[in-house]
């Protein structure tokens, strides 16, 4: 059942074969509360990628020099917006809307499965938060000092509650 209206799209691209079109959908809501609760515009896109735990830790040695398996990795669009208004500003834009691009997001399947099993919920619920954490990722949260993670993780269980993934 669809939670909010529909902010942004969702693009889904599944290597596993496990998301179903009824996972797919609820993913979608999910990350519209999400976005509706961050008061991201109308006409914004996000993409997420469902991998294997081969494929992301492929992906996190190459951007991220770490040769591990990890449970989600964010590749925020917008990281300097300078960069995004020069580019504009090449083309005549008039009349056109062009979708806020958000950035990418990948998850190992295999990944959130363990994790769900480890901390005794749902897989649902792990890739719920998954999806959210690395939304906020894309929207400028980070948890690189105490306060920041405090911070992240009370706004990611806050919009995990309201869509109704309880752990």
């Amino acid at each position: 059942m669809k939670r909010i209206g529909k902010i942004m799209e969702t693009i889904i691209y599944d290597e596993t074969d496990k998301i179903t079109e009824d996972m797919a959908d609820w993913i979608e809501d999910l990350l519209n509360v999400a976005a509706k609760k961050l008061s991201v515009e109308n006409n914004a896109e996000v993409s997420i990628t469902v991998v294997s735990n081969e494929k992301i830790r492929e992906i996190n040695r190459e951007y991220r020099d770490k040769d591990k398996v990890t449970d989600v990795i964010s590749f925020a669009i917008e990281d300097d917006e300078d960069d995004e208004d020069d580019l504009l500003k090449e083309f005549d834009m008039e009349g056109i809307t062009i979708p806020r691009d958000l950035g990418d997001i990948f998850i190992s399947y295999d990944k959130a499965v363990e994790q769900a099993e480890e901390y005794g919920h749902s897989v649902e619920r792990e890739l719920g938060f998954l999806m959210v954490h690395g939304f906020l990722h894309l929207n400028g949260y980070d948890h690189m000092t105490d306060e920041d993670e405090k911070r992240m993780f009370a706004l990611q269980e806050e919009i995990l509650k309201e869509y109704g993934l309880k752990r």
